[in-house]
């Protein structure tokens, strides 16, 4: 039975370059996207440009542009570098837009009518020298629980726990250096506490990872706070409705943007502006699944559900956690070059091998993966080019000289086609189980299989023999048809390779058609499918990034 889906990935930040550390999310979100549709879903894949919050006004103040100037930039860059990657968004919006402004106002008004929302006085840091109040960011300190230095004043990337700014040891101002004063000002709060049975089943109903739900019991076992939904001017942002100086918490209409982009999507479709009832219906009628970093589980497996649910929206069906990247074995490091931007990767390699080696790495839970670059540049060399693409190279040749370009009319073997049809229901649910690695490995298993088939009977020794020209005619066609059902299988993985081998056979890559091998047809002359990554260009690429 076909699925209705609605997937998102996380949004980007709209203040600064997308690197390879984000590209594990999109690429992952966006091998289950396509994935999903060559199975014969209907997947509509959403995503947008996180543009609110003090950095991006900080940012563009200090460039001497409007905000709004730098977030158009920035979001037509990493438009661009997911284009460069093969992500293929339906929709890529802002939440700077007056659907996020009408949406987050929805919310809000239907959240308070209902009794979540209530207002009264904090205390928070403010910077004395520059005259303003400090967001959670950009005030540094030591964790309350953990004591860790040089902490966010709102979550500690050591230990993973959240806290109030003002329960930060020893805070300075990440702006100034100076000093924070404690001054009262009145925000707007978002009663989490009201859907604490609610969350609680809802944490528990297979909607998470089981590590995930572990975690997030933590929370309640600590209970659930309310949450600060507003800041202080200026700030760029949307206004509290009714408020003079008070807005919107990036955090509280950043996840609202995926209803934003939805909405531009459903705009462009019908050539109209839908309301927020189709809006809301639509959303409501989907599979809606959100692929996001662990760092964000907060947000996404508390806040979001609770606030869809309080106004009405159906809460997501599955909220899927991945763990961060590593680059040979540590953080990232512009020092060392391992801080790779999406672009820079994209000037010095080709994409679809980092797609190739992530999908590799990845499982269904929350790991961390590492880019190990020696070992990157021996796996695509080894499964891409000696193993996989080899199949076309060492036969392709064949079919155009000797044999007109035409494939057999029949398969010496066709027991081990039906072999490598059958392979596909276990790498199908190695797929939408999110185990990719599990998939190529059973594709890569397959590839030596095909190899092994060559090599045996050895077609270059049989067009040699006039006698053995049809047999040699037969080889060539089963292997190609090998290819062909490995091409299908890695077409989530490796869009554009795909989109070659298609032009490769004139014929789509379809799930259900691969069940009937191309025979007595014309196959267009083989080119190049994938070429060594050469050790060089990582060099190139490494001192790029420690001269950026």
């Amino acid at each position: 039975m076909t699925r209705r889906i609605l997937v998102t990935s996380a949004l980007p930040y709209a203040n600064g370059p997308i690197h390879i550390g984000h590209l594990v999310e999109y690429i992952q979100t966006d091998i289950w996207v396509r994935a999903m549709r060559l199975f014969g879903h209907d997947v509509l894949y959403l995503c947008a440009d996180d543009a609110h919050g003090a950095p991006i006004m900080l940012r563009a103040e200090a460039e001497g542009i409007t905000p709004e100037a730098l977030v158009e930039r920035i979001g037509a860059e990493h438009r661009a570098d997911f284009a460069g990657f093969g992500v293929g968004f339906d929709n890529y919006y802002t939440t700077h837009s007056d659907e996020n402004r009408q949406l987050a106002e929805d919310i809000f008004t239907r959240l308070s009518a209902a009794g979540h929302i209530v207002r009264y006085g904090v205390t928070r840091h403010f910077d004395p020298l520059k005259n303003m109040f400090l967001a959670d960011r950009f005030i540094r300190g030591e964790c309350p629980r953990c004591g860790a230095a040089d902490q966010y004043g709102d979550s500690c990337e050591a230990c993973g726990a959240t806290y109030a700014p003002t329960d930060l040891k020893n805070p300075r101002s990440a702006l100034s250096g100076a000093e924070p004063v404690l001054k009262e000002s009145e925000h707007y709060f978002f009663r989490l506490r009201d859907f604490a049975d609610l969350l609680a089943d809802w944490t528990r109903a297979g909607h998470l990872q089981t590590e995930v739900a572990n975690k997030i019991a933590e929370w309640f076992e600590a209970g659930l706070a309310d949450w600060d939904i507003s800041r202080d001017a200026p700030y760029f942002g949307f206004r509290v409705p009714g408020s003079e100086n008070q807005y919107f918490y990036v955090w509280l209409d950043a996840p609202i943007g995926y209803l934003a982009s939805l909405w531009d999507w459903l705009n462009r479709r019908e050539g109209r502006t839908v309301t927020l009832d189709e809006v809301r219906a639509f959303w409501s009628e989907r599979e809606v699944r959100h692929f996001i970093g662990k760092d964000i589980l907060y947000f996404h497996a508390l806040f979001w559900p609770a606030m869809l649910h309080g106004a009405g929206y159906t809460k997501p069906a599955a909220v899927n956690a991945h763990g961060f990247l590593t680059v040979d074995g540590q953080k990232m490091s512009k020092s060392r070059g391992t801080f790779i931007q999406a672009r820079s990767w994209l000037d010095h390699l080709p994409p679809e091998p980092l797609r190739y080696y992530f999908a590799a790495k990845l499982g269904a839970g929350i790991d961390d993966i590492d880019l190990n670059l020696d070992d990157f540049v021996a796996r695509v060399n080894s499964d891409l080019v000696g193993k996989l693409v080899n199949i076309a190279a060492r036969t392709a040749g064949f079919i155009e000289k000797r044999f007109d370009g035409r494939l057999a009319a029949t398969l010496p073997q066709p027991a081990l086609f039906d072999q490598f049809v059958a392979a596909g229901a276990d790498i199908a649910a190695a797929y939408e189980g999110r185990e990719y690695a599990r998939a190529l490995r059973e594709v890569m298993a397959l590839a030596d299989r095909a190899n092994e088939y060559i090599a045996g009977e050895a077609p270059w020794t049989l067009v040699k023999d006039p006698a053995r020209l049809d047999d040699a005619h037969g080889v060539c066609t089963q292997a190609l048809n090998l290819f062909r059902l490995l091409m299908v299988y890695l077409k989530p993985v490796l869009p554009q390779m795909a989109a070659r081998v298609e032009t490769l056979f004139d014929a789509p890559l379809e799930w259900e058609a691969r069940r009937q091998p191309l025979l007595d047809r014309p196959v267009a002359p083989y080119s190049a499918l994938a070429t060594r990554i050469d050790a060089k260009a990582i060099s190139a690429l490494l001192e790029s990034g420690r001269a950026a």
